[in-house]
């Protein structure tokens, strides 16, 4: 092939096979001519033309007399156009859409209108010998013509293939809800008579909230819909309709109290306060027709299934499930971390005699001096009825008896140091505006009465005592409520209670008691304190005897002196967190675990030499949750815990 040749053809009457001839000699192209190839042409041409022009010439003569060229490979046949659509012709694309009379196949993908009704608007424009198909489930167009000739037919559809500006309606329901009709028409639509789907060709979206149907498409669709839809759109013959509505989150019990509130507030024409001017008028025709009493509505509550049913009118439902679908969502957890620090101090000092003498062997003492505390524990000695002896008592004297005698004598120096330092960490997870309690304790007896007989003249003695038992420890209860922006408003009451250090027995327990009762309004994450108090008590107390009391040097003797002094100091911080999300509640729960798991650990006391084992650890966590069923659906063995 020759590319700068030029030539200038002209033939009258010439045998189509001696163009043939000159047109592969110029342009070196390889030709197979089909026998039922015969035709007389005539060529005019006033200037030279290259090989290119010369071989688009040679087609268009072709294109004449009925026959194409259909190239294979480096061989171009010349067969007649019947058969040419049935070979290897050239597949045309945005990058290479053929050019002239070259025979050419193209794909064209539609994008806004039905393939199908584009086929009897283009089909006068293609000849005789031309092919036009529609694929519906894909939505393409299949042209298989000249170059020339397709070219112009795809400028045709992209003026066709335009969206439509006005493609929305919106058609307001009376009767049946929305999402029904909605799901109806999808169906409907979905699926050609030969089962075929049919993309693109209308969309159909349901507003349950007014009710209403949004259909778009060409004219003939949005037509052939609202026919449908004016049928689907009528009253049911009983008047209401039953529906099980199943609970994701909510409770069944506490939603039926709502969707009864609802509903006769529908029944006294309380309806209709939201939407658009339109929408209301909705409401009071489906008021009219639909709601006529209390009787037509009918909400039950399965707790078993958590689930609602409902009996009442579509219009109802509709609303009803609206309520539903808006009050039936995951609620978000709240974590609350409460941080109680206490620091308590008890000293005492207490120094002092106490004395008594006098009586006989069958009455008490007749001179008693400095008693304080000690008061039961001398005199039981000068009877001879002291079993035991308090914390710091000595005897300092001597308990002389005779036939009418007895003299006792007690030395009390005590000195106790008391103190105490509390931090307690509690922590509670409760969902959105669910009250929740921990309790972390001990029961202990308090001593509320006692009886003896010791009067009975049968001289039995049954004695008893009445033990109550009251809880000593901490009590955290909150109610918190995600408010926007993430702020979080909290209903706290804490108590902390404990033993005092005096306390010896059921008789005379004495708790310390710090309660807070508060509602603060906190961020999600924040740190923020609730209270505190800081308590200094100081007694200071002197006992003696007139004028012996006073003498010097062996006064001391005399007298008993106690010292007290008590200062207590006690802060309580809350920390709340928003758990909204699985994993927000896996991070957490992995980072509480951890922390337990590392003071287990921490805690070795083997190296202490007091048991021989070491103490059990928790397994790691993550371990611990691929104990998942197997595909046999049974569990996996436990495994054994760490060492």
């Amino acid at each position: 092939m020759y590319a700068d040749e030029t030539a200038t053809l002209n033939l009258k009457d010439a045998d189509i096979r001696v163009l043939i001839d000159t047109v592969s000699a110029i342009t070196g192209k390889n030709f197979i001519i089909d026998p039922r190839v015969k035709a007389k042409v005539t060529v005019v041409s006033s200037k030279p033309m290259g090989s290119v022009a010369l071989y688009q010439v040679f087609l268009s003569i072709l294109q004449v007399h009925g026959f194409s060229a259909v190239q294979t490979g480096h061989v171009i046949k010349i067969v007649p156009d019947v058969n040419a659509k049935q070979g290897p012709v050239h597949i045309a694309s945005k990058r290479s859409p053929g050019a002239g009379d070259q025979l050419v196949t193209r794909v064209i993908q539609i994008e806004n209108v039905p393939a199908a009704q584009l086929v009897p608007i283009l089909r006068p424009l293609i000849p005789q010998q031309g092919q036009l198909a529609a694929y519906q489930p894909s939505n393409i167009l299949l042209i298989s013509d000249r170059a020339a000739n397709v070219a112009r037919l795809v400028q045709i559809i992209k003026r066709i293939d335009r969206p439509d500006q006005d493609d929305i309606e919106v058609v307001r329901l009376e009767h049946a809800p929305a999402s029904d009709v909605a799901r109806t028409l999808t169906t409907l639509l979905r699926k050609d008579a030969k089962g075929a789907s049919m993309p693109g060709q209308a969309m159909i979206t349901a507003d349950e909230r007014t009710n209403s149907i949004l259909i778009g498409g060409d004219k003939a669709t949005r037509l052939r819909l609202r026919s449908i839809i004016a049928h689907l759109d009528t009253p049911l013959d009983s008047g209401g309709d039953t529906q099980v509505i199943f609970l994701k989150y909510a409770r069944a019990e506490e939603m039926v109290k709502i969707l009864t509130g609802v509903s006769k507030s529908n029944l006294t024409g309380g309806s209709g306060k939201s939407g658009s001017p339109a929408g209301k008028k909705v409401v009071k025709r489906n008021t009219a027709k639909a709601l006529t009493s209390q009787k037509d509505v009918s909400i039950q509550a399965d707790e078993t299934n958590n689930a609602l049913v409902i009996t009442a009118p579509p219009a109802i439902q509709a609303e009803l499930r609206q309520v539903i679908a808006t009050l039936d969502v995951r609620r978000s957890q709240v974590m609350i971390e409460a941080i109680i620090a206490e620091v308590s101090l008890d000293l005492t000092k207490e120094l002092g005699a106490s004395f008594a003498f006098g009586g006989g062997e069958n009455s008490g003492p007749a001179i008693v001096a400095n008693l304080g505390d000690l008061a039961s524990t001398v005199l039981g000695l000068a009877a001879g009825a002291a079993t035991s002896l308090p914390a710091g008592t000595l005897i300092g004297g001597a308990d002389l008896r005779n036939d009418s005698n007895q003299f006792a004598v007690l030395l009390k120096a005590l000195a106790s140091d008391a103190a105490t330092n509390i931090l307690s960490t509690p922590t509670l997870v409760t969902m959105d505006n669910i009250e929740a309690e921990i309790s972390v304790g001990q029961e202990v007896p308090f001593l509320t009465g006692q009886f003896s007989n010791t009067g009975s003249n049968s001289g039995s003695v049954n004695p008893f005592q009445t033990i109550e038992r009251r809880d000593v420890g901490l009590t955290l209860k909150v109610k918190p409520q995600i408010n926007d922006g993430d702020e979080i408003q909290l209903d706290i009451e804490q108590e902390s209670s404990s033993l005092a250090s005096t306390s010896v027995s059921t008789s005379d327990v004495v708790t310390n008691k710090r309660n807070i009762k508060t509602s603060v309004l906190a961020h999600d994450g924040q740190v923020i304190v609730l209270g505190g108090l800081t308590d200094d008590n100081f007694r200071d107390s002197a006992e003696k005897v007139p004028l012996l009391g006073d003498l010097p040097f062996i006064g001391k003797l005399f007298q008993f002196n106690s010292t007290q002094k008590t200062k207590q100091t006690l802060m309580v911080f809350i920390h709340p967190v928003i758990i909204r999300s699985t994993e927000d509640a896996d991070a957490y729960t992995k980072e509480k675990y951890g922390f337990f798991r590392t003071r287990q650990i921490n805690a070795d006391i083997v190296n202490r030499g007091l048991i021989k084992d070491s103490a059990g650890v928790i397994p790691d966590l993550d371990e611990l949750i691929t104990q998942l069923p197997d595909e046999n659906n049974e569990l996996i063995p436990q495994l054994p815990v760490s060492q």
